[in-house]
């Protein structure tokens, strides 16, 4: 790889790492996962540093060309990655229905206590009380 490549590496993963900092300083991203990301991170700028520990490395799994062996890394953990998080959403959207099913029966008790107040307010007022009222309202009106 030629010196300005080289350097060309090292600056994309150094901005890498400060951009998932700033995610995690401003609260964009969790802990959990900021922690993954960084570790990711801090081994890609060590092979940017020193590409050369790729090459014993491949030599030991059998694989003669190192970057294939980086390619093939890359690939087993992004499929780790993706796996993990349909597992999240799966659990994620569990959690979001039952919620949601909770939610609506509040919201019915809710209402059913509502029809219920009402119908004991309106049983609660005396029927005197309203004969005395029209009968009051008949002795004002002279017409």
């Amino acid at each position: 790889m030629s010196d300005r490549a080289h350097v060309l590496v090292i600056l994309v993963t150094a901005l890498t790492l400060l951009f998932i900092l700033r995610l995690v300083r401003h609260r964009q991203m969790r802990a959990k996962y900021a922690m993954l990301w960084l570790l990711v991170g801090m081994a890609l700028l060590v092979l940017a540093i020193a590409p050369w520990i790729l090459e014993p490395v491949s030599r030991a799994v059998g694989i003669a060309y190192p970057p294939a062996m980086f390619l093939l890394v890359a690939i087993a953990f992004l499929f780790v990655v993706v796996v993990h998080f349909s597992w999240e959403l799966s659990r994620l959207e569990d959690r979001s229905r039952k919620l949601a099913e909770e939610l609506a029966l509040l919201r019915t008790e809710l209402a059913r206590r509502d029809v219920a107040e009402d119908a004991d307010a309106a049983a609660s007022v005396p029927t005197s009380a309203v004969a005395r009222g029209s009968a009051s309202e008949m002795a004002r009106e002279p017409d």
